[in-house]
């Protein structure tokens, strides 16, 4: 069953699409520096931090509001 979820920024983005993203746009030492977590400090990798993220919730809530405040900037009230 597909629900749409016109208000949820992150519907129809995966996790590992946020963590490249975050990564592209922070790299690794950024990325931990915003989330201080082992998995973007140790040898990180995608992989990685896809595993641990999928098993702790409160870091994933953390890289998914860092991605929000980073990418998902709409303001419908903006006139430009």
């Amino acid at each position: 069953m597909h629900h749409d979820q016109p208000n949820n920024p992150l519907h129809g983005i995966k996790l590992e699409t946020i963590v490249i993203e975050l990564e592209e746009y922070f790299g690794w030492e950024g990325l931990a520096e915003r989330v201080p977590v082992n998995c973007f400090k140790n040898d990180p990798s995608v992989k990685s931090s896809l595993k641990f993220l999928r098993k702790t919730p409160w870091a994933r809530e953390k890289v998914e509001a860092l991605y929000v405040a980073t990418f998902c900037r709409e303001n419908p009230w903006k006139t430009s």
